[in-house]
């Protein structure tokens, strides 16, 4: 009964014992606010019923979870014996130091916030990074992450490179090469033609053709647009040529390839 009596009667026992305690207390905190938000996000309201709404609730998660941790160690440090106060007032002079040492992380968060005034992408949203293009899962104060459509690998990227991104829209412009000695009505009726086939295909919103739209050294580029839902968007591509192919197939067209004339001088 003594020993135990000791050990209770132990400074690092009683610190350690409040340090379990504010993180407890921490933890619960950030668990009913991850709740209350986790709800917000799932109901179907007019103030939530937009992927801006949406990503600014998981940034707000995110801000929360920061600040209780910073709060926590805060604390922690001054059941420990740390002068909090005096420490925080020594962060004037060593601000600057530290400015230096997390300037990638202080742009990171910024570019964050940035994303989310100006609504330059949201969760939801497809965009393209390098060689990388899928759907927005996440945005936090300092990464943003996507998967990848082609690997379903999850990439993150770094806020401060926002400027390197590509939001992917809808609209899907593909061009179609074609003879230049094949007339230009015979060659918008088959345009016509593959617009009727695409518009009931399944993914296909819509199809139109454009018209021509270059000279090359081989054809004539006659062009389409046809919108769907951007993760769809390289299946739908795919399945657009294999429409065009199997229509100038039947119509006995072959596509133009790049053909070198040899003329010798006699």
């Amino acid at each position: 009964m003594k020993f135990l009596e000791d050990v209770l009667k132990n400074v690092w026992v009683q610190r350690a014992f409040w340090s379990l305690i504010v993180i407890l207390f921490a933890l619960l905190i950030y668990t009913i606010a991850a709740r209350f938000l986790n709800s917000k996000e799932k109901k179907n309201t007019k103030i939530l019923s937009n992927k801006k709404n949406k990503t600014f609730i998981r940034m707000l998660k995110s801000i929360i979870g920061y600040v209780i941790a910073i709060f926590t160690i805060l604390v922690i440090l001054q059941i420990y014996g740390v002068n909090v106060t005096s420490m925080l007032a020594g962060v004037g002079i060593a601000s600057i130091v530290i400015g230096f040492a997390l300037q990638d992380a202080m742009k990171d968060i910024f570019r964050g916030f940035e994303i989310i005034s100006d609504g330059y992408y949201s969760i939801g949203d497809v965009i393209k990074y390098g060689d990388n293009m899928g759907q927005v899962q996440s945005i936090s104060l300092r990464t943003t992450k996507l998967q990848d459509m082609n690997t379903m690998n999850i990439v993150s990227i770094a806020n401060r490179n926002i400027d390197q991104v590509e939001v992917v829209s809808g609209y899907l412009y593909i061009p179609i090469p074609m003879p230049y000695d094949l007339k230009v009505e015979k060659a918008e009726t088959i345009m016509h033609e593959i617009i009727k086939r695409l518009v009931h295909h399944d993914g296909i919103t819509s199809a139109k053709y454009q018209g021509i739209t270059a000279f090359t050294d081989s054809s004539l580029n006659y062009q389409i647009v046809v919108t769907c839902d951007p993760m769809n968007q390289l299946q739908i591509r795919r399945d657009c040529l294999r429409v065009i192919v199997t229509t100038l197939e039947e119509h006995k067209i072959h596509i133009p390839y790049a053909q070198l004339d040899v003329h010798n001088k006699k």
